[in-house]
């Protein structure tokens, strides 16, 4: 068992202001994985004046001494990478194929993309006589991390703003926060200055709180539910801080009259289920064409019942594992007798674990057919590996169903390329993915509506980590 008890500050481990200890458990059997302290307002204020004074010379330094930076994180990260995947795998419930495939190597893709930004990116350049563009780091930045995807979204905000000279304090999800640990050990091996970057563990009202409201934090970058980050956004507000968000998903995969089905279906259920349905980008809600609705829900069904759900440490490759914690579990359970109480049929999975799974938080890959889109279960974010099946007649009524929700992340499209494309153009979401095609390295991520504000990802990325100043009078005048 991993037991950190301090936290991350300076540039040293330091004890909490409080000593207060949380066990985090492996999903897998519901026992205790590591032990952590949960830190308090004492110990934010502490990392984020570890911060404030970093930034002074942080701030600035030369776009060669944050790549030197970052290209030691990048190499000590790839030495490491088993290790993370593994521990991943522990805490959060991924399958070994998947945490040493995707979980790990996605929080490396974000550093390593950040580092590529400061080869072409431009701080400073001038548009006009006498006119200057000087991008510059915002400053002190507080970061909330989920559990669902932990390195991911610890690379795809760390990266950035290492790269654009802002120092930051990171609060991880207390239910996952093994990997962080493991990162702060990185970054710390790497020779990242004292202050740059701090870890503080802790709960929501303990710590995330405590940094969103803080008077010298200056940008909140948060990612988790909509439920959380509209908290994050209204603390943030007495004191005008940025606030970037990326949030929930309700995500509609539209499959064409003449999509290959076949292909379109199977592909979209198992997308849907990867990583246990613990995605927020996760196609959950399929828009059938009503005359080849019962193909498409015998497919869905078909797969969904050739899923398997193993345990994370013996799994095979495209297993799922368990939903990552107890809360998370009893959510998923309830949402899908929802489903049956509100008259949805079940054609795959259901309530209860997988047979042969007597603990662990396992659940059934689920697939619901005659759902409408004013029901709960397509109304609200499940987190796990349920998809809903809704039919329509036409594709405007496909498109005004896909939009007919508060979200708008992602959004999906199979079938004939110009007439995705077509469709692509009217979908409310920050991400369309036509035919099964993923955003690579770069691609910006995030969403409209209560899906988010900003983008991660590529120069976007980038951006949201600086203020913007003009100059005037720089150089010679008109």
């Amino acid at each position: 068992m991993r037991e950190q008890l301090n936290f991350y500050i300076d540039g040293k481990w330091v004890a909490p202001a409080k000593a207060r200890t949380h066990d985090v458990i492996n999903p897998a059997n519901e026992e205790p994985v590591g032990r952590i302290s949960l830190g308090s307002a004492a110990d934010v204020d502490k990392a984020v004046a570890a911060a404030r004074k970093a930034f002074e010379t942080w701030s600035l330094s030369t776009v060669d001494e944050r790549k030197a930076i970052l290209d030691k994180i990048i190499a000590i990260y790839q030495r490491r990478m088993p290790e993370m995947a593994e521990t991943i795998s522990s805490e959060m419930g991924a399958p070994l194929p998947l945490a040493n495939a995707a979980q790990a190597p996605a929080g490396l893709g974000y550093l390593m993309d950040a580092r590529k930004q400061l080869d072409t990116f431009d701080f400073d350049y001038d548009y006009g006589k006498g006119r200057r563009i000087l991008k510059e780091p915002i400053g002190v930045i507080g970061m909330i991390t989920p559990w669902n995807w932990p390195m991911n979204q610890i690379g795809a905000k760390v990266g950035p703003a290492l790269a654009a000279g802002c120092t930051m304090v990171l609060k991880p999800s207390e239910l996952a926060p093994l990997n962080a640990i493991l990162f702060a050990e990185i970054l710390d091996e790497a020779g990242v200055p004292p202050g740059v970057f701090n870890l503080v563990n802790g709960d929501g009202p303990g710590v995330g709180e405590a940094l969103s409201k803080h008077k010298d934090v200056d940008m909140m970058s948060f990612t988790g539910s909509t439920r959380a980050g509209t908290a994050v956004m209204k603390n943030a507000a007495d004191g005008i801080k940025r606030v970037a968000l990326e949030l929930g998903g309700k995500s509609p995969n539209i499959i064409l009259e003449d999509a290959d089905l076949k292909k379109a279906v199977a592909g979209g259920m198992l997308h849907m289920a990867m990583n246990t349905g613990q995605s927020c980008n996760a196609p959950s809600r399929m828009l059938a064409p009503r005359s080849k609705y019962d193909e498409v829900v015998a497919i869905a069904a078909a797969t969904a019942n050739s899923v398997k759900v193993q345990a994370p440490g013996s799994a095979e490759p495209g297993a799922i594992g368990p939903l990552a914690n107890a809360n998370q579990y009893t959510k998923v359970q309830a949402l899908i007798q929802k489903g049956i109480d509100e008259g949805a049929k079940v054609v795959a999975g259901g309530v209860g674990r997988p047979d042969g799974l007597k603990s662990g938080y396992y659940v059934k890959p689920t697939v619901f057919a005659d759902v409408n889109n004013n029901m709960t279960i397509a109304r609200e974010e499940i987190f796990g590996p349920v998809l809903v099946i809704i039919p329509y007649d036409t594709e405007e009524e496909a498109v005004a169903i896909a939009n007919d929700t508060p979200y708008g992340l992602a959004a999906y499209v199979q079938g004939p390329q110009e007439k995705a494309r077509s469709v692509a153009r009217k979908l409310r979401a920050g991400m369309v993915h036509i035919n099964g095609a993923q955003g690579g390295m770069g691609s910006p991520f995030g969403g409209y509506k209560q899906s988010g504000l900003g983008r991660e990802g590529g120069h976007f990325g980038l951006e949201e980590f600086l203020e913007v100043k003009g100059a005037y009078g720089w150089g010679e005048q008109a």
